[in-house]
């Protein structure tokens, strides 16, 4: 009868010290998690790719609002290397004007015009594909002043293209497009934005099971 308080004492001796074990344990792989956490997330958001840093119009001949003579050619100059252009000159009837297929050499743009245009404003309408994939599209407008053209030449917006051409564009191509990138864009930041929540709700739930299996009586 005499030893049982002591067996007593030491078991709960013994019990104190192994859950004071258990929640310095629980504490050490609390920080060590926390640490993976934001080492992991930091990761994620220096290697999510900017919505921003696709490929963009750095130049155009004809220039952007500018009023000018009857051009031969659109050119326009890109950021970067690009493929599959596609380009519409289309009068403010919406007829367009271009003549055959755009040509795409490294980062620069040719677009043929269908003879002399008429005086008056006209739309560039550019589709292309940057070298990450992504397809991306604006437009932009110029005056003709001092033309000899006549109106009537080219044929409407939609019109079979010429022999040997590359079908042309939808007319709403371009905002069609870019529609479409905004929408990659987006997808691709919620993507990221649900990963790091899966690893904050993985490290969350760690914590509270240590919590818990450090707790007395666990």
């Amino acid at each position: 009868m005499t030893h049982t308080p002591a067996r007593t004492t030491t078991e709960r001796a013994n019990a104190g010290r192994t859950t004071a074990g258990r929640a310095a344990a629980g504490r050490v792989v609390a920080r060590r998690v926390g640490a993976g956490v934001l080492a992991v997330g930091t990761v994620l958001a220096v290697s999510a790719p900017p919505a921003s840093a696709h490929t963009a119009l750095t130049g155009a001949d004809p220039k952007k609002d500018s009023s000018i003579a009857s051009p031969s050619q659109i050119v326009l100059t890109y950021s970067e290397t690009i493929r599959l252009p596609r380009v519409l000159l289309t009068d403010a009837s919406g007829k367009q004007h271009q003549a055959g297929t755009a040509r795409a050499v490294d980062n620069k743009v040719t677009q043929p015009v269908s003879g002399a245009l008429p005086n008056g404003k006209y739309t560039v309408g550019w589709r292309v594909v940057s070298a990450d994939g992504h397809p991306v599209s604006g437009s932009y407008k110029f005056t003709v002043e001092g033309s000899s053209g006549t109106a009537g030449s080219p044929g409407p917006a939609g019109s079979p293209s010429p022999e040997g051409s590359q079908p042309a564009a939808p007319a709403a191509s371009p905002s069609n497009v870019a529609s479409s990138e905004d929408s990659d864009g987006g997808s691709s930041g919620w993507l990221w934005i649900g990963l790091i929540a899966l690893v904050v709700a993985g490290a969350a739930g760690a914590v509270a099971w240590f919590r818990r299996s450090s707790a007395p009586g666990s």
